[in-house]
């Protein structure tokens, strides 16, 4: 069985070609440019020479490119988008018009003159391409990891993403809760279109998916306190076996080390809410069960700025499964298709 398991970052999209048949450290793997990092590339170039933009595609994720759209609007410059690609920007419309930009339909966008740019999380035309230079065909299998805040026009996103992880992780949910195949909720507009891209493909939060696959390593030990310091977010879970006990994510940036161990702290002691991590500006937490700090079996750190963690005063261990920390969502991805498809029916050990 071959899958293409696509983790999609901030700053990068990692990429694993898992095949059955070979050792986990034999399968093919790339850390590429994420696309909102492309895309902004692309428009900065536009910048530079002057150029109107033109967005279509698909709804993708912002960071940089929303940046580099804002950026390019400030000297005057115009820029054009269909509504998809516009929701890339906010999810009400009104507010990306009164952005500067112009919505326009798709066969509108055709016939404009500028800088054409597609709007993707996922290029499968580039990534078909660099494959096939080295003899590799495109899997027909996938699973891919985005960070979805929801389509939640008119109310603070960071509330509707925890609204819906508090209402899971409430009625005993555990990861694989937060795996789609075929059921995407609706208010997951990212996810929704990059599966209209890999039509069939199984969907995770980048943050969930990093959890998973930290809980592949050697050193895991239940209950434990799985860290993703990633590029732009930090999301922490207290995971006992499948079962998730409890959720926070804040923002990378604003962390201080002392900052972080205490809300780590905190959070496996149950007695940081919501309200406490929203007010200083991150995403929120929620804590179904509080387990005692002491009771943690490991405390797992990955992501790319794992090094953050280097001089915690918790006793850490930087999760590498198989080796490769750069692949964890990867991993926890793999994990969760081998585990919520007929395809195989193996123990942890002997899938890999």
């Amino acid at each position: 069985m071959k899958l293409l398991a696509i983790d999609v970052g901030m700053g990068t999209q990692d990429i694993l070609l898992y095949d059955s048949e070979k050792r986990i450290e034999n399968c093919f793997k790339m850390v590429l440019p994420s696309q909102t990092q492309i895309v902004a590339k692309q428009v900065s170039e536009a910048t530079a020479k002057g150029q109107d933009v033109i967005l279509s595609g698909e709804t993708m994720g912002g960071g940089a490119s929303s940046s580099a759209v804002m950026k390019h609007l400030k000297p005057g410059n115009c820029v054009y988008a269909t509504e998809k690609a516009a929701l890339t920007l906010n999810d009400d419309i009104q507010k990306v018009r009164e952005m500067g930009v112009v919505i326009v339909s798709e066969d509108e966008a055709r016939e404009l003159d500028g800088v054409h740019i597609k709007m993707c999380d996922i290029d499968t035309n580039a990534l078909g391409k660099a494959f096939s230079l080295f003899g590799v065909n495109m899997p027909e299998r996938s699973a891919v990891a985005v960070q979805d805040h929801g389509y939640a026009p008119g109310m603070s996103n960071r509330v509707f993403r925890f609204d819906y992880f508090r209402e899971v992780i409430q009625n005993g949910g555990n990861l694989d809760s937060f795996v789609y195949c075929g059921n995407i909720p609706e208010r997951f507009s990212r996810m929704k279109a990059v599966e209209r891209t890999l039509p069939g493909a199984l969907f995770m939060d980048t943050g969930m998916a990093a959890v998973r696959g930290a809980l592949l390593d050697e050193n895991a030990s239940s209950p434990c306190l799985a860290v993703n310091v990633g590029n732009g977010h930090t999301l922490a879970c207290v995971v006992d076996g499948m079962d998730v006990l409890s959720v926070f994510e804040h923002h990378t940036g604003q962390m201080t080390q002392g900052k972080l161990d205490d809300y780590l702290r905190r959070l496996c002691e149950g007695t940081v809410d919501f309200q406490e991590v929203f007010d200083d500006g991150g995403h929120g937490c929620f804590v179904r069960e509080a387990v005692g700090f002491g009771n943690i079996g490991s405390v797992l750190v990955t992501g790319p700025n794992r090094y953050f963690m280097k001089s915690s005063g918790l006793d850490t261990h930087f999760a590498a499964p198989f080796g490769d920390m750069m692949l964890t969502g990867c991993f926890g991805l793999m994990d969760a298709y081998l585990n919520n498809t007929q395809i195989i029916h193996r123990t942890k050990t002997e899938k890999i």
